[in-house]
């Protein structure tokens, strides 16, 4: 069942599609982000676990490049709400209503992305969670698993009952992950199999199979850079939530060299692909969830010698939350982490500097973000794209 109308749309791929269909509608807005001079930084302050939120404009330092810069103006929001605003004038800061130069848009976007195998209760309640306690009035969903998206802005989200949302949510969860289990358990066989039976051509049968298991389990990164350019082109704040779920790959019976091939870092080391993330100016929170039906039959019954490949292969996007100021977390209870990782990003200030002697170059710009005589822990965009 689906929802009705053009409320939610179904793709055959999840990023790559949503980025095709973004392109168009969304390039002026690129144009416009790419032109401006203020530079909009999200900035989150946290003394342990608590997060710090009686700071001022005269607190911060921003630095680009090594150099500092002027903080012109500070707004501290939560959730979709301006709790605090500082604009600095003639040196000296003052509050009041921001002029046109600073336009800070608190509305939400949401994006929910599902890497599973197995469905688990804990992701029903993700999502009971998410339409109880989250959204609010205004917000929008983007919602991904393995073979379908939903794109449901504001106007949709008022219009459709979100129990119906939730309820077809969780269906589509679970038939993608029992396709993904099935094909998961399926390669696992036919690897023992070869492994038992295989005279003629061995190495090569066994490596195609384990190629094909990799490719349920690994990072496309070409999708990652489609994703970068879409969501740069979302209004307001964007705020990603990515749950994979471990998976285990056989690593016995194979050379030292075949597996360096099958668990070789898919990391971020890219610097076009890091940059492009960080000039997206969202927040993405990498929750690795270690918990599957599939895995623990494997460990309990030890057939073969199994790799954990998943932090290998997802590694960039552990490193996609460094670069963009996200949470990173491990855990084997995905409600938990997902409740952890939304207070995390629901309060943060933003802060507004026009960079010094700014030249549109198309060159990366870093930014360090410091708080004064304090030795607090401080999460921000690493940087943005100058052009």
């Amino acid at each position: 069942m689906y929802l009705e109308g053009d409320l939610i749309i179904k793709k055959e791929t999840t990023i790559v599609v949503i980025f095709v269909l973004g392109l168009t509608l969304f390039a002026q807005e690129i144009q416009h982000e790419a032109v401006a001079i203020n530079i909009e930084v999200p900035v989150r302050v946290f003394k342990g676990k608590t997060f710090i939120d009686n700071l001022t404009i005269d607190d911060f330092e921003i630095y680009e490049e090594g150099v500092l810069q002027t903080v012109e103006a500070v707004y501290f929001i939560r959730k979709t709400e301006i709790i605090k605003k500082e604009i600095k004038k003639e040196d000296e800061p003052i509050k009041e209503e921001a002029p046109k130069l600073f336009s800070p848009d608190p509305s939400r976007t949401f994006i929910l992305m599902f890497e599973i195998i197995e469905y688990l209760p804990k992701i029903g309640e993700v999502l009971d969670y998410f339409f109880e306690s989250v959204i609010r009035p205004g917000d929008s969903l983007i919602f991904a698993s393995p073979t379908k998206t939903y794109n449901l802005n504001s106007e949709a989200m008022e219009r459709v009952p979100r129990e119906e949302i939730a309820k077809e949510l969780k269906s589509t969860i679970r038939a993608d992950a029992i396709r993904s289990s099935s094909e998961y358990r399926r390669l696992l066989l036919h690897i023992r199999d070869i492994k038992e039976h295989a005279m003629v051509g061995r190495r090569e049968m066994l490596m195609d199979a384990l190629r094909l298991l990799k490719d349920l389990t690994y990072f496309d990164v070409k999708k990652a850079e489609d994703f970068a350019d879409f969501i740069k082109a979302k209004n307001g704040q964007k705020q990603v939530f990515f749950f994979f779920q471990e998976r285990l790959m056989p690593v016995d019976g194979i050379t030292v060299f075949d597996r360096m091939e099958l668990l070789n870092d898919v990391s971020l080391d890219s610097e076009k692909l890091r940059h492009a993330f960080a000039d997206s100016s969202i927040t993405c929170n990498f929750l690795y969830i270690k918990q599957g039906l599939v895995n623990s039959d494997l460990k309990q019954r030890r057939e073969t010698t199994m790799a954990e490949s998943a932090m290998q292969s997802f590694r960039g996007l552990w490193e996609m939350a460094e670069v963009t100021g996200g949470l990173k977390e491990s855990s084997s209870n995905a409600a938990a982490s997902f409740e952890r990782a939304v207070d995390y990003s629901e309060s943060y200030y933003l802060l507004y500097y026009s960079p010094k002697d700014y030249n549109a170059d198309g060159t990366f710009k870093k930014i360090k973000v410091k708080v004064k005589e304090q030795n607090y822990r401080i999460t921000h965009r690493s940087g943005y794209v100058a052009d």
